[in-house]
């Protein structure tokens, strides 16, 4: 007694139907009788025209087999190359195992330098600036101290 296939959802279902009319049509291209790839490919003419209509229940080995015949076999190659679903599962556990090797040490936040360019430059978001430790572009150039090139 053959086994039994677990049911296909209807969008997958559709899909293997397709590639069996794609098949179906490679053969047809080539002008080559159902017959005579059924027999090349080892397979009773029923198991060519079930794999032709993407029946379920035929090995995948049927359809390379048939693939093989039609020359187009190395098609296989491109199934499941991308897979951009498993590539973001694989990052997003390589991201959450990294650690940093070393980090620089934290600064701390000049607040002073902020309270002198919230007095000078009143800004509505000077109580921010001095709470988190941001300051303004114009702060930051003046901790440079660069020389002027004049």
């Amino acid at each position: 007694m053959a086994k039994k296939t677990a049911p296909l959802l209807p969008a997958t279902e559709r899909l293997l139907t397709q590639f069996g009319e794609r098949l179906r049509l490679a053969r047809l291209r080539r002008r080559l009788p159902a017959k005579q790839v059924a027999e090349r490919a080892g397979m009773s003419p029923l198991t060519l025209r079930s794999l032709e209509r993407g029946g379920a229940g035929v090995t995948m080995g049927a359809y390379l087999s048939v693939m093989q015949v039609l020359g187009i076999e190395t098609d296989i190659d491109l199934l499941g190359k991308a897979d951009p679903v498993g590539r973001e599962l694989q990052d997003a556990r390589l991201f959450a195992r990294a650690k940093p090797m070393c980090r620089a040490p934290a600064l701390p936040p000049p607040a002073a330098q902020a309270r002198e360019v919230a007095e000078q430059e009143p800004s509505k978001d000077a109580d921010w600036i001095e709470k988190h430790g941001f300051i303004s572009a114009g702060a930051l150039a003046a901790l440079l101290d660069l020389p002027d090139r004049s």
